[in-house]
């Protein structure tokens, strides 16, 4: 058991939110109880995922997406009112971390999908902050290999889109976890020859015939299962918490 104080001091000294102009507001969303002993992980604080936390008996719930973003409206009526209720009425805590845990070196979003492809040797890219990565790949690797290899990984076919203009072998992948398939451009800066995120737009596949650069969109919600649950396990080996993660499948 901890305190909700130290929970989220931890968080914030590892997060480090401050430095960030995020969509959103970082750290704590909804004050619950003041101890925690159980720690649900969820990548979108959805209904299903509150239901599945309180379930389990959880203090608090930790994730990706939490609420409150830019231009949303700020009152809290319909869905949005309906999943504070539920947390409140259970006394359980709402945390998010967004952007911070899209770029931390350790447990990031970025970080996390390319262990979990398989791919070594991938470092942030320092003027993006960490909100993309490039990794080196195997000599000779192509599309069809990787695009195989992102579905064995995450359990689900991407959508691939190969430029005419694009390598036929592949020698460096940039990643951008989530929705963030307009960074096509600088990733090709940055010397893709092919860009992995989590969506398509329309417009993406014209962009990267065009600027000679392969996509792969594997789902946004696919792409960013893994730094909440790297982050959970090292609070479950520096604090006294119990973490379990809740999953809500989305196939987009």
């Amino acid at each position: 058991m901890t305190s909700l104080h130290a929970l989220i001091q931890t968080l914030d000294d590892w997060m480090k939110p401050e430095l960030f102009k995020d969509y959103a507001p970082n750290g704590l969303q909804v004050e619950g109880r003041d101890t925690i002993s159980r720690l649900a992980l969820g990548v979108t604080a959805s209904a299903d995922v509150i239901q599945q936390a309180v379930a389990w008996g959880a203090d608090a719930l930790l994730v990706h997406h939490g609420y409150f973003w830019r231009n949303e409206p700020p009152v809290l009526t319909g869905m949005k009112g309906q999943r504070v209720r539920a947390l409140m009425n259970h006394q359980m805590s709402l945390i998010a971390y967004h952007l911070p845990l899209d770029c931390h070196s350790e447990f990031g979003n970025n970080k996390t999908l390319l262990d979990q492809l398989g791919l070594i040797g991938g470092q942030p890219i320092v003027e993006e902050n960490g909100l993309l990565w490039s990794v080196p790949l195997a000599s000779a690797m192509t599309m069809d290999q990787l695009a195989l290899q992102v579905q064995s990984a995450l359990g689900r076919a991407p959508m691939v889109i190969e430029s005419p203009r694009g390598s036929e072998t592949l020698s460096r992948l940039v990643v951008c976890t989530g929705g963030a398939q307009d960074y096509l451009a600088k990733a090709l800066y940055y010397g893709a020859d092919v860009y992995l995120s989590g969506e398509i737009s329309e417009r993406t596949t014209h962009e990267a015939r065009e600027l000679g650069v392969h996509y792969i969109a594997a789902g946004h919600h696919a792409t960013e299962r893994y730094g909440v649950q790297a982050l959970g396990q090292k609070l479950a080996s520096t604090l006294p918490v119990d973490v379990a993660f809740f999953d809500d499948h989305n196939p987009a």
